[in-house]
């Protein structure tokens, strides 16, 4: 796998429950872990979950498959993105594969 190759570990999860993924970014910022993170639609509106990014103590990467701006003119503001160390967006699965080559550069 490309994580394999990079010599990093990596812990996938997904969940459609804000109050998971908080307590998933609480999780994060207490072991200082690096994220790469698609907040999906509570890119738009969650304060809740921009509240949780903000306590994280390593670097961290929003990644949509999609490219918002692309969309809808409600999809175009993020809340997260300003949090963050960068974003990646609109290259499908490869927004993941280059999220990962970027953390891993961000880490070492």
């Amino acid at each position: 796998s490309q994580a394999q190759s990079l010599g990093i570990y990596v812990d996938i999860r997904q969940s459609n429950d804000e109050a998971e993924i908080i307590s998933w970014l609480h999780e994060a910022a207490e072991q200082k872990m690096p994220l790469i993170f698609n907040p999906a639609a509570f890119t738009h509106y969650s304060y809740a979950i921009r509240d949780a990014v903000v306590m994280l103590k390593a670097p961290s990467i929003e990644v949509h498959l999609s490219n918002p701006l692309s969309r809808e003119e409600f999809r175009h503001t993020s809340v997260i993105s300003g949090v963050v160390n960068g974003t990646i967006a609109g290259f499908g699965l490869d927004s993941y594969r280059l999220a990962l080559t970027q953390i891993t550069k961000l880490v070492k």
